[in-house]
């Protein structure tokens, strides 16, 4: 599971142009299911999004989660941070979980999510989206399950 996290003033999310989801501060999450992805790795990653600490305290010192700050949460699904780009110049998407598969991942996860903050929204499953993002530093952090693979083994949801 790879997600791309970013601390935002403001996130939208269109498809055919018409609005699908917005929030206000908080963060927009790029997600990707891969094929070898666990329960334990979405509460894994789930529980990092909600606790991660790049938000600015009065000091101007990045001390604060997103539950800290009461903000939102735009989550949008993405099989393209699955790509394996280390051959040729057009990437391969083999690593990517198959749909059925994924929405159901990308559901649980933004339900571990929801059951910890009020505001979770998402973008639209399978659907060709326009994402507008206003960042906020910009504060940019990725996460892969598996550099926390040892931790997550143990976990479920």
């Amino acid at each position: 599971m790879k997600l791309v996290l970013q601390r935002v003033i403001a996130s939208e999310v269109y498809v055919d142009n018409d609005l699908v989801s917005r929030i206000s501060n908080g963060l927009l999450v790029l997600l990707g299911i891969e094929k070898s992805d666990t329960d334990a790795e979405i509460k894994l990653l789930a529980e990092k999004t909600l606790n991660i600490r790049i938000f600015t305290d009065k000091n101007d010192k990045m001390n604060l989660s997103v539950k800290d700050i009461d903000g939102d949460i735009l989550v949008v699904p993405n099989f393209t941070l699955c790509a394996d780009s280390r051959k040729g110049n057009r990437p391969s998407f083999s690593n990517s979980e198959e749909p059925l598969k994924a929405k159901e991942m990308y559901e649980k996860y933004c339900s571990y999510l929801s059951n910890q903050i009020s505001n979770v929204k998402k973008g639209l499953f399978g659907a060709h989206m326009e994402v507008k993002i206003i960042n906020d530093g910009p504060i940019t952090i990725i996460l892969d399950s598996k550099e926390f693979s040892e931790n997550a083994k143990n976990r479920t949801i």
